[in-house]
């Protein structure tokens, strides 16, 4: 194999470079970019560049020490055997990793919706979020709640509008999501739930019951869809991102898939999994590296993810889908910190959220890695370390 090509300027892709660097392939590599930008972090758009507290999120990545030809706003067209077609011509490859990512999902309307998926769209956003202006957030998922975070701090009027009968319902589950409910009355956010929007409009938005919210500022956060588009008939087989198996390597030969539009298989879980978060575009590359280097790898984490919304550090990690119950580590109602754990039948840890609680998510994703069953009693107990609640 003498010339890989990585498409995607993201997280993702600059940690495939490094990857396939690291395991000693010593021949070429490129990078292509849809962005003109240089490839920089994802997750402090959200946060800190919203809030105006930095204009860069740059990985911290030596591209040049690298070897490695950047081609920034070039976008992928198409792919067949051996050739990867872009906006800037051919390129031809012996190995290829796809890490085009995702795109926001917006919905019907005339009127203007931010967005929230570039450092260009959160620069534009945060011009609007000044004090007075009318802000209405689609969407109480981790997204919506941090745009919802940093608009109220801006001194915005701030409304979040959910589809759902509680935030994070997807995410957690109705039950769960609904201990967050008061965060928004604290921050002084006004949350409108089991309200499906209709349309967009100039001046705000119409909910599918007829009645209009007015904003001056619309931002859209009801989630993404894997950037595949560019694969049909290329032999890519594709469902809700590239489908990979668990060395991530598609149906197309040497070509492998990372971050958020690989749409892998879990041993672990037993099915296919597609997960939208930093720690994957981090953890996936060196399997997906080693895999077209010829090793014998295997991709199969347990999820986690973070987010900071309303002066609280939220950690999930897991996968709660197959629990059979629900276990508490505080009171939401009353303690500022918190958790909850979802547990198996046999008392298997499938997932944990924290809520101000680092120690708990840290060894309760060790604990889920190894399988390891949980006393229930103790677990409840929020003064119990949870590795100490760790059967014997």
């Amino acid at each position: 194999m003498d010339h890989v090509v990585v498409v995607g300027g993201g997280l993702a892709g600059v940690r495939s470079v490094e990857a396939l660097r690291a395991r000693g392939f010593a021949g070429r590599i490129t990078l292509i970019g849809e962005e003109r930008h240089r490839p920089y972090d994802r997750p402090p758009l959200s946060k800190a560049v919203l809030a105006g507290e930095t204009d860069s999120t740059a990985v911290d990545s030596d591209l040049d020490a690298l070897d490695v030809t950047v081609r920034l706003g070039t976008a992928a067209k198409g792919l067949r055997d051996g050739v990867l077609e872009t906006t800037e011509g051919e390129i031809e490859y012996d190995g290829l990793v796809i890490a085009t990512g995702a795109t926001p999902i917006r919905l019907r309307g005339e009127g203007r919706q931010y967005v929230l998926r570039t450092i260009d769209d959160a620069r534009a956003l945060r011009e609007r979020l000044t004090p007075g202006t009318r802000v209405a957030v689609i969407g109480a998922g981790w997204i919506g709640a941090e745009v919802a975070t940093a608009a109220a701090r801006a001194g915005c009027a701030v409304t979040v509008i959910e589809a759902a009968e509680a935030p994070l319902a997807g995410a957690l589950g109705p039950e769960v999501g609904a201990y967050t409910i008061p965060w928004y009355a604290e921050a002084g956010v006004e949350l409108r739930l089991g309200a499906p929007v209709g349309s967009v409009d100039p001046d705000g938005i119409t909910l599918m019951s007829g009645t209009r919210v007015r904003a001056d500022v619309v931002v859209t956060g009801i989630g993404v869809r894997p950037a595949v588009d560019w694969l049909k008939g290329s032999g890519v087989a594709v469902d809700n991102g590239v489908l990979v198996d668990e060395h991530l390597r598609s149906t197309l030969p040497n070509v492998v898939a990372v971050g958020d539009c690989a749409n892998w298989w879990s041993r672990r879980y037993g099915r296919r999994m597609r997960v939208e978060h930093w720690d994957t575009a981090i953890s996936a590359p060196d399997t997906a590296a080693a895999t077209l280097l010829g090793e014998d790898a295997v991709y199969d984490p347990v999820p986690y993810f973070w987010s900071e919304q309303f002066g609280r550090m939220v950690q999930f990690a897991g996968d709660r889908i197959g629990a059979e119950r629900t276990l508490l580590r505080g009171d939401p109602r009353t303690d500022a910190k918190w958790a909850v754990c979802w547990l198996t039948a046999e008392d298997r840890l499938a997932a944990i959220l924290t809520v101000d609680r680092p120690r708990d998510v840290v060894q309760g994703r060790r604990i889920a890695e190894r399988g390891q069953r949980l006393d229930p009693r103790r677990l409840t107990d929020p003064s119990v370390p949870l590795r100490d609640c760790v059967k014997e």
